[in-house]
């Protein structure tokens, strides 16, 4: 039971990025430098392997969140929500910060990816305690 708790928080977390990212559509495309068509949509729209690679990564991260909550007893939504968020902010937005620093990429875009790191271990983790 507990990996189709994981795949639906996996799945829930996966449906916030592709919210998070048309709301952000616009200044991610901008930011990114991602080739673009003649509607000034990223070119690569039509190729499914970034979509099906994002829901595997996010399969992975929930997987390992619901290892730790459980050696850490987090079992209540609230502490689900505050780990996840924690986890979101304060490890994977860091990694992301540092290599985007590193690669010369601009504020923008790493506020919009780091964001979604945050509240998509926040969603997570909120869901993992929900089931």
């Amino acid at each position: 039971m507990e990996i189709l708790n994981v795949i639906i928080a996996a799945a829930a977390a996966w449906i916030f990025g592709a919210v998070w990212y048309m709301a952000l559509a616009k200044p991610w495309v901008a930011a990114s430098g991602v080739e673009t068509d003649a509607d000034g949509k990223p070119a690569n729209m039509q190729d499914k392997t970034p979509f099906i690679i994002s829901f595997l990564c996010a399969i992975v991260v929930a997987g390992m969140m619901r290892h730790v909550f459980s050696l850490a007893g987090i079992d209540e939504v609230g502490k689900g929500f505050v780990a996840g968020l924690g986890i979101g902010l304060f490890m994977a937005s860091p990694w992301i910060a540092t290599n985007y620093a590193f690669a010369g990429r601009s504020r923008t875009l790493t506020l919009i990816d780091a964001g979604y790191a945050t509240w998509g271990c926040a969603v997570i983790g909120l869901v993992l305690t929900l089931i």
